[in-house]
């Protein structure tokens, strides 16, 4: 079995497309992409670094995605629709896997809080993305192998009694020399795929539990459903 088929296996097994989740109809909805690819035998993924333009997140960097809007059929549609208008990413062009457990969005912000699906596909190594400068000033890919718990990655001092640990990665592209800083919701995000794909490598030492994000993450939506 190839990386890619076994990956694509171990990331339905997290599939919540046929769960019944709560809902949260006071939250606001939106989606993100996690496109993957194989490249020299090793998982990367795509991420995008947000124009400092932006009123929200601006200067982050971000999965492509954003707020769901009338249209969409569903949270792959909006993730879908967002990753072509912001890299130039065709729908056609994207294997949908899976799509993850939602988190919420900017936790210490209550009334401006998000829940946010991500939605999981790989697309071809030869894609080159096309940013959309109205919203995206810079897309780079990222060795899935840098989201690991094996050092200290916790953002804040605070993380760890938070519901939702506030994670921190840092990222040089060797093709440009950019520096990126992933942090937040982004890394989390990255964070569950990567501990889910290490799961079909016997080599590693898998170090987090994808199981266990997830309940943590189903447990901080019913804490957050609890309150309305």
């Amino acid at each position: 079995m190839t990386m890619k088929m076994a990956t694509i296996a171990a990331l339905k097994h997290f599939d919540v497309a046929k769960e019944t989740l709560m809902e949260l109809p006071a939250l606001n909805k939106a989606s993100v992409l996690v496109p993957l690819f194989v490249r020299s035998g090793k998982l990367h993924t795509l991420m995008t670094l947000r124009s400092k333009e932006l009123r929200t997140s601006g200067g982050e960097v971000c999965f492509p995605g954003g707020k769901q809007e009338a249209g969409d059929k569903d949270e792959v549609d909006t993730a879908l629709r967002e990753a072509e208008e912001e890299i130039g990413l065709l729908p056609a062009d994207v294997h949908v896997v899976c799509r993850l457990h939602p988190i919420i969005s900017k936790v210490q912000e209550y009334f401006n809080q998000v829940l946010v699906t991500p939605v999981v596909g790989f697309i071809q190594e030869s894609f080159r993305p096309r940013p959309n400068p109205a919203e995206v000033s810079a897309a780079f890919t990222v060795p899935l192998d840098l989201f690991t718990l094996d050092q200290d990655h916790l953002g804040d001092p605070r993380a760890a009694r938070a519901p939702v640990p506030t994670l921190s990665f840092y990222f040089t592209d060797p093709r440009t020399g950019a520096e990126y800083h992933i942090w937040g919701l982004t890394a989390m995000v990255a964070l569950i795929v990567a501990a889910i794909a290490r799961k079909t490598s016997p080599e590693s030492d898998v170090g987090v539990r994808a199981e266990e994000l997830q309940v943590m993450l189903r447990r901080h939506l019913e804490e957050r459903r609890s309150k309305l």
